[in-house]
């Protein structure tokens, strides 16, 4: 049954294409021809000793991929078909791969490691391999360092594929005793103290029940720090990144242990290597963290019993955390505002003391002050760069009316080192801060401006100027620019912006266009900048923003008569293109309304067809943009956009069929409400074609999860287009959204993301409900609903029982409530007054804080009275 493959593998990392490609061709037939012989040969190659080390990386390799992918539905299906081979193939595999781990080959031990846990990822949830822990744990005693080494990676990985509740307690104990012995300073070998320090990490998880141990807890926080000052760099990288994790994951059980952690963390910020210092620093920002979110959670204010207390460990830090942090923004690196990526103890420093900011509020001001002052004009361009990156990182956090005054007294200064320093560092911090100054300290809800009649043509001055500095100053100046823009959102009809917004839109068009445009993200940055500039302007320059128009669209147009151009080439022209949909449709929610709007809409044709030109490129970014243009547009014109829909339909049918880039599909679906908004009555004799489609969708495996509640919301937008018509597709949509409605009900045990997805499905469902309710409403066919009424007050029931609805759900719960008694009347009324929702959640929600609930409810109660007195 297994084969002899080792000259496939080879050939098939042959720098020869031919070869290459031939063994590929070869390596895939017998994979689809005979499953169980490939893996076979795959794990029987990366077990022989005797073979060439590249031959068995890449078997290995193969069998992992064999087992595991990204996509849902090809990961659903590689996992039935590894369950579905018999019991001895499956056994000799796993044999070979339990041989691997002796193997003297340090890269061979570490890819069997992970196809181990693959497999464990797999078996251990449906009760097979049950062995495997018990084998694992008996080669710890094995003399062999590297074998030990080997089992305790493999520990660590299959910690990470399977979920705590797969393993028995009494296997996590030994697991983890296991591990932490192996971090023990005892351990004379450094590869296994390693190996043993990265499974604490991915084990960690584990822990729950040895964390609620005193004991326990005790003994493995020991081992942690100790390993923190091992002579072994890597190995105290590994057990620093443990205490971030544990940071997170174990904060309430902190307490006894901060002091000495800080005095660990401090030591290895100060003098130890990067890359150690880098995770101590870290450490820090999970525990700002954690304080935030219970902060926020809990409003700040605890009572006694409070189930997650905070220890308030950062403002007990700040004497000795805030210095420390302050040291670190004086070890900045040469280049790197220029590159993207960078990432260093300066920036880590920097980032975690805005979290202290958001941690402590006021109470950092006073530590950091003094340090902005004594630096901020010094010579040595570090010092004044270090000051202006602490004074933008504690913006966040404070009160406005702590920040102020210091603010105020900074800002001249500030505009003045934009202007004149001789330092791009120091100017890109600058541009940075004022950016943050402008994002947290003005606007509407501020109640002192910070920007006046007297300063403001001066900073305007000074960040159109800045634009023209280099590419990564300027696009810290869009930025603030955006954040300027941004503050003027709810001004009223007179924008301080508006004698200066000619000026600012040719500036930013300048930017676009300059050579150096796609450094820094620079032309990103200044076409957000302008669509920022356009969204808050007011009626008062909206023939400046006509004139925008043309200039834009000449812009697209350039980007779709591109030549042959090289792969590098085309994809700055996408995203070009992208960002210039992104730009008209600003400008089209601009104008679409009156009293532009007929000015407007003479561009519409020709803007159409620039968009239905962007579909024929292969660009999801420049689809998903051009589709959102498009919904705009429909918005803007109405029954009009009727005109568009022979040539725009086929390009709405492939956007939801675009599963792979599901983006696409999303935004592609929105579009479709949008549509049937703006035409009403007229899309009707596209719906066929269109409900096809989104019910091919539902019924998916491969489409992405997230775009699933949004396709139901639709089914209630083409049922209120197209009213009593829906009737046709009753039969189909209501079986979806009940088996929906059924999932989506119970969400006991499920995480924070799920319980969110969760509640966006619930809301999907609903908002095709209500729809399809007010759609049928003052037809004669509104009976054809009834039946469908038991089943829509019991979900609506279960979801109140469930007590987990966000505010968003209860709104729109609460609604259809209202319309099923308002369209369904006195045929449901009995049933209403069975019902739990008309009750005891109507009147949760008539006493709700939220004016948008309570005024839902009292509607509601409104119908349903109606609909009972009848």
């Amino acid at each position: 049954m297994a084969m002899e493959v080792t000259q496939l593998l080879i050939n098939a990392q042959s720098i020869d294409g031919t070869v290459r490609k031939h063994a590929e061709e070869s390596l895939k037939q017998f994979q689809e021809q005979n499953l169980a012989g490939f893996l076979l040969s795959l794990a029987g190659e990366l077990a022989n000793d005797e073979k060439p080390v590249d031959s068995r990386k890449l078997a290995g390799l193969v069998l992992k991929n064999a087992l595991d992918a990204k996509e849902q539905h090809r990961k659903y299906e590689l996992v039935q078909r590894w369950l579905a081979l018999d019991m001895s193939t499956k056994s000799q595999i796993r044999a070979f791969l339990l041989k691997t781990l002796s193997s003297p080959v340090p890269d061979v031990r570490s890819t069997a490691s992970q196809v181990i846990a693959k497999v464990a990822g797999i078996e251990l949830p449906q009760k097979q391999w049950p062995e495997l822990v018990v084998s694992l744990l008996s080669n710890i005693h094995q003399l062999p360092a590297h074998v030990k080494q080997a089992t305790l990676e493999t520990l660590g990985y299959l910690c990470e594929e399977v979920s705590p509740d797969v393993v028995e307690q009494e296997h996590v104990n030994k697991i983890l005793t296991a591990v932490v012995q192996g971090m023990n300073a005892a351990e004379g070998n450094n590869d296994v103290r390693l190996a043993a320090t990265r499974a604490l990490y991915m084990a960690l998880g584990f822990a729950q029940a040895n964390f609620n141990n005193d004991m326990e807890r005790d003994y493995i926080m020991r081992v942690v720090c100790e390993a923190t000052l091992s002579p072994e760099v890597k190995i105290r990288q590994a057990a620093f990144e443990c205490l971030v994790s544990i940071a997170s994951t174990y904060y309430e059980k902190l307490a006894h242990y901060i002091q000495d952690i800080f005095n660990i963390t401090a030591k290895a910020v100060r003098e130890d290597d990067e890359s150690v210092a880098l995770q101590a620093i870290e450490f820090w920002s999970s525990i700002c963290d954690e304080e935030i979110d219970i902060l926020e959670e809990y409003g700040g204010e605890f009572a006694g019993d409070s189930d997650v207390p905070c220890f308030y460990f950062t403002k007990q830090a700040l004497p000795g955390l805030v210095p420390l942090l302050l040291e670190t923004l004086l070890k900045q690196e040469e280049d790197q505002d220029l590159d993207e990526g960078a990432w260093n103890i300066a920036m880590a420093g920097g980032t975690c003391l805005g979290l202290v900011a958001k941690a402590v509020g006021d109470d950092i001001v006073p530590h950091v002050m003094p340090f902005i002052e004594e630096k901020i004009s010094k010579p040595d361009w570090r010092e004044r760069e270090a000051a202006t990156y602490a004074f933008g990182s504690i913006l966040e956090g404070p009160s406005a009316d702590r920040l102020m005054a210091i603010v105020n007294a900074a800002l001249t200064f500030m505009l003045n080192a934009l202007t004149n320093d001789p330092s791009n560092h120091v100017k890109d911090t600058t541009a940075w801060t004022l950016g943050r100054i402008f994002e947290f300290l003005h606007g509407s809800t501020i109640e002192t401006p910070i920007i006046t009649q007297a300063n403001c043509q001066q900073i305007i001055t000074v960040l159109i100027q800045t634009m023209k500095d280099a590419p990564n100053v300027a696009e810290k100046a869009c930025g603030a620019l955006y954040f300027l823009a941004q503050g003027y959102e709810d001004i009223g009809p007179n924008s301080p912006l508006t004698p200066y917004f000619q000026e600012i839109i040719q500036s930013l068009l300048s930017v676009a266009h300059r050579d150096d445009a796609t450094e820094s993200r620079l032309r990103t940055a200044a076409y957000e900048a302008l669509n920022e500039v356009v969204r808050c302007s007011t009626d008062e320059t909206s023939t400046m923003v006509l004139q925008l128009v043309p200039v834009i669209m000449l812009e697209l147009h350039n980007t779709l008569e591109g030549e042959k151009l090289s792969m590098d080439e085309r994809e700055k022209q996408n995203e070009l293109q992208g960002l210039l949909c992104g730009c008209l449709q600003v400008i089209i929610q601009k104008l679409g309304s009156e009293p532009t709007k007929y000015m407007f809409m003479q561009s519409a044709d020709q803007m159409m067809g620039l968009f239905l030109r962007v579909f024929g490129c292969r660009s999801a970014t420049a689809h998903e943009e051009a589709m959102l243009a498009i919904g705009a547009l429909a918005y803007a014109a109405g029954p009009d956009f009727a005109k568009y829909m022979p040539e725009f339909y086929k390009y709405l049918e492939m956007g939801l069929q675009n599963f792979e880039e599901y983006q696409v599909c999303a935004v592609t679906v929105g579009v479709v409400g949008d549509v049937c908004r703006a035409l009403e009555d007229k899309v009707f004799p596209y719906c066929d074609g269109i409900m096809t489609q989104l019910l091919k969708d539902l019924s998916s495996n491969q489409l992405h999860r997230s775009v699933k509640p949004p396709i139901f919301s639709c089914f209630g937008d083409i049922a209120l287009a197209i009213g009593e018509d829906f009737e046709k597709y009753l039969r189909y949509s209501m079986p979806m959204l009940q088996s929906a409605a059924e999932l989506s009900a119970h969400s006991s045990g499920a995480d924070d993301e799920m319980m969110e997805y969760t509640n966006s499905l619930r809301n999907g469902i609903l908002e095709a409900y209500s729809g399809i309710f007010q759609g049928f409403k003052n037809s004669p066919k509104t009976q054809l609903l009834i039946p469908f009424a038991p089943h829509i007050l019991q979900f609506l029931d279960s979801i109140y029982m469930e007590k987990d609805m966000d505010e968003v759900v209860m709104k729109t719960a609460i609604g259809v409530l209202g319309d099923l008694a308002d369209t369904l009347g006195s045929h449901v009324g009995g049933l209403i007054q069975q019902s739990v929702s008309s009750k005891e959640f109507l009147n949760e929600c008539l006493s709700s804080d939220d004016h948008t609930i309570k005024e839902a409810a009292e509607w509601a109660k409104h119908a349903i009275t109606r609909a009972i007195s009848v």
